[in-house]
């Protein structure tokens, strides 16, 4: 005997989860006084820190990062501008074209997040959450971009040394320009963890790149004050290979996320949480995945065998529901039940083997 529970259509928990699901019609359970009251005075966000109330809101929240850090590099850039024009800096010109790039980023992510809100349909049955790697993905490669455009500037400085002009203005502008890229950085960074969006801190991750840039304006405006020639494109090798590594981790996150991978230490809180419900004896396959910010799961719990279909319905809703509690962004699980296996029985699953990939 086995049964399936699945509630993501239509009930996808993408608001706050009400104990009892008494809004699909399940059979209400006995629980005791202390669980009752610990629902009762407990926020039910189903995060432990409590970070994130709902789906909907962590787009909002990620959409509200994206305009206000578009908002600060556009400033940043406005004021290097206009440095630029006065000083003739070629190398706060690429700094600024490097800020504005970096503003520009929050376009493809912020497609993502308006993608993300719509409903799912029969062709995307998983719903839209996938833009956000896709966005991610586009993110890394404009740190490789910007990456490689840093290094061919230093490259050809190095090759033809330029005086640098209006040195305290363009002093003054890299720091605002490293200040500017450095609060957008943390910011998106905190944002992205908080809502689980891995192209969000990617984003972050590019910012702080440019901060980097714009340090390598001030050192080489340092160096050119004191009369080496040298100076800008040296220090602009250096920030290149600081970029380099900044857009390994960057790389490495979206394309875990996009291979699937999750942090184990969730399936361990997922695994203790399931062995804590009431009639499960077993856990058995356990899948984790993330669709844009968003976590869902695949679980085979072990029932006992003479259980009837509406109790292991009802231990497969308690499953759920623990999980919902346990796992940070979980928002949906398809949970199914396996009877406890008899001594020399058949494997119920026997019919499906030939269907197994190899």
């Amino acid at each position: 005997m086995s049964d399936r529970h699945h509630h993501d259509d239509p009930h996808q928990h993408d608001h706050p989860h009400l104990h009892g699901h008494p809004h699909h019609g399940h059979p209400r359970h006995r629980t005791s006084p202390h669980h009752r009251l610990a629902h009762l005075l407990t926020p039910h966000s189903h995060e432990s820190a409590d970070k994130l109330d709902s789906a909907l809101e962590s787009s909002a929240r990620g959409m509200r990062a994206l305009w206000i850090s578009l908002a600060v590099l556009g400033a940043t850039a406005l004021a290097q501008a206009a440095v630029v024009i006065v000083s003739g800096s070629v190398a706060l010109l690429g700094d600024t074209v490097h800020n504005a790039a970096d503003a520009l980023t929050a376009v493809p992510l912020g497609i993502a997040f308006l993608l993300g809100r719509r409903a799912a349909t029969r062709r995307f049955t998983y719903g839209y959450g996938r833009a956000e790697d896709l966005a991610g993905i586009v993110i890394v490669l404009t740190i490789a971009a910007s990456a490689a455009f840093a290094g061919w500037t230093a490259f050809g400085r190095l090759l033809d040394p330029r005086p640098v002009e209006h040195l305290p203005a363009v002093a003054a502008a890299a720091l605002v320009g490293f200040a500017g890229n450095e609060w957008v950085a943390r910011y998106r960074i905190r944002v992205g963890r908080a809502i689980g969006s891995a192209a969000l801190v990617a984003d972050g991750l590019h910012a702080r790149t440019d901060g980097f840039t714009s340090l390598a304006v001030l050192l080489s405006a340092g160096g050119a004050a004191l009369g080496w020639r040298y100076a800008d494109p040296v220090v602009g090798l250096a920030i290149t290979a600081a970029i380099a590594l900044v857009l390994r981790d960057a790389a490495r996150e979206v394309l875990r996320r996009v291979m699937d991978a999750v942090d184990p230490v969730l399936v361990d809180r997922a695994e203790r949480a399931l062995t804590r419900v009431p009639g499960v004896r077993g856990v058995g396959e356990l899948r984790l995945r993330w669709i844009g910010h968003r976590l869902r799961a695949e679980v085979a719990v072990v029932v006992d065998g003479e259980t009837t279909v509406r109790e292991a319905h009802r231990i497969a809703v308690d499953a759920e529901h623990a999980l919902l509690h346990a796992v940070p962004r979980l928002t949906a699980a398809l949970i199914h039940a396996d009877p406890e296996p008899l001594p020399g029985a058949a494997d119920p699953h026997l019919p499906l083997a030939h269907h197994a990939v190899s």
